[in-house]
């Protein structure tokens, strides 16, 4: 019987190991794409950018001069305007020119010409005919589309002149290197791409639950365990370790999921703008902390380190040497790392309790997001907060169950 649970150990702590660097394999390639989708439909390349606006102002643009079509009615009342504005500005150039010429000689002649031979008069009797003439231009559709050019191109000016431009290197880097033509087909593509990573991955998982569940109760029946048995136990909780401490153990996703209005009768739409992603792995926010020159944050880090990865290695360590060496079995350090700290076992989850509200500010993102949808009337806005727990916490919570277990039946047979 002896002999059948050392070799159900085995296995299960070799197919964990083969498991365990299979997702975290597949994690890091999905963690990759993931920040590069993250990135590409960042917030400055939508709705913060320039590029983007001016986008939509050349579509409204088009569309206001496409839907200038003079005919009936309309023609009608465009004609009567056309006609008022050149009467008006005729009359106001023969006003102008015979106030000016009457302060000379030569201005009073040329007045006295100007009113023998009728000038004004017969501008004004051209007014319908040099009305038709504007009407024809206006409805002429390549003067529609020089029209739209211009404007367009005006538009191009104001905006290089007035904001600052966006830079794409990142963005394009990422398209080119996901072998992508265009920003929508790579947005598409790599949804796709973690939505397959993520099916893939997920019998893994539940391969491992259900293989630590399996080794947790066996352990538990086996009444008297052998040194083989601790040992292989002990392998399976450091295997678990590795990936809980290396592996994301959050994410935060906070993003515009649509955002809705109209602008000068024309619908407008932004989707998935990324206002805030990132997801880190106990060892990543060890690493970040460190590179902080304040001494606060040394100091957080530092017990990150200690209760997350230094103090449960060397419990586990200190375990082995306390099966295996009768010498190191009395060592009271040995001894204390064994026995003495069970009211330290917890610590750890309490840390990762603490990281966790430290980076994810679940309720709070939450909240920010419900108040961005409640800014301004007419403008329909959808929030969305996809943060969540990742690999790497379950992994790390796997790991302390399966090392107190081992504590516990270290100390009751004793």
């Amino acid at each position: 019987m002896k002999r059948s649970h050392v070799l159900i150990f085995w296995g299960i702590l070799v197919a964990i190991l083969l498991l365990s660097f299979l997702i975290f394999r597949a994690t890091q390639d999905q963690r990759t794409i993931k920040a590069d989708l993250a990135e590409l439909s960042n917030i400055r390349y939508g709705l913060f950018s320039v590029d983007e606006w001016k986008q939509v102002a050349a579509g409204i643009i088009a569309g206001k001069i496409g839907e200038l079509e003079l005919s009936g009615e309309n023609k009608a009342v465009m004609r009567q305007k056309i006609s008022a504005f050149l009467y008006e500005v005729i009359e106001d150039f023969e006003a102008r020119f015979y106030e000016e010429r009457s302060r000379s000689l030569k201005g009073i002649i040329q007045s006295g010409v100007a009113s023998l031979t009728g000038t004004f008069d017969k501008l004004k009797q051209d007014v319908p005919m040099f009305t038709d003439q504007i009407i024809d231009f206006l409805d002429d559709p390549q003067s529609k589309e020089a029209l739209r050019s211009y404007l367009v191109e005006q538009l191009d000016k104001y905006t290089l002149e007035t904001f600052a431009q966006i830079d794409y290197t990142m963005h394009d880097q990422i398209i080119a290197g996901h072998g992508y033509e265009h920003h929508e087909a790579a947005i598409a593509g790599l949804k796709a791409g973690i939505d397959m990573m993520e099916r893939s991955s997920r019998p893994y998982k539940i391969a491992i639950i259900v293989m630590v569940l399996a080794a947790a109760m066996l352990f538990i029946l086996i009444k008297n365990p052998s040194k083989t048995e601790f040992l292989i136990i002990s392998g399976i909780s450091l295997t678990l370790l590795i990936p809980g401490v290396t592996l994301p153990m959050i994410e935060i996703d906070a993003r515009i999921s649509a955002l809705s209005f109209s602008l000068l009768g024309e619908p407008i739409s932004f989707r998935d703008q990324v206002l805030f992603y990132q997801s880190k792995s106990i060892l990543e926010v060890v690493r970040i902390m460190f590179g902080h020159r304040g001494l606060d944050m040394l100091a957080v880090g530092f017990l990150i380190l200690a209760f997350s990865v230094l103090f449960p290695a060397a419990k586990l360590i200190a375990t082995v040497f306390y099966i295996y060496s009768e010498h190191l079995r009395k060592q009271g350090f040995v001894r204390t790392l064994v026995f003495r700290t069970g009211k330290w076992s917890m610590a750890d989850v309490m840390v990762i309790a603490i990281f966790m509200a430290l980076i994810g500010f679940n309720g709070i993102i939450t909240d920010q997001l419900h108040q961005i949808e409640n800014l301004a009337a007419g403008v329909e806005v959808l929030t969305t907060n996809n943060s969540g727990i990742l690999s790497g916490f379950w992994f790390f919570t796997a790991f302390v169950l399966m090392s107190l277990l081992v504590s516990q039946k270290l100390q009751a047979g004793k």
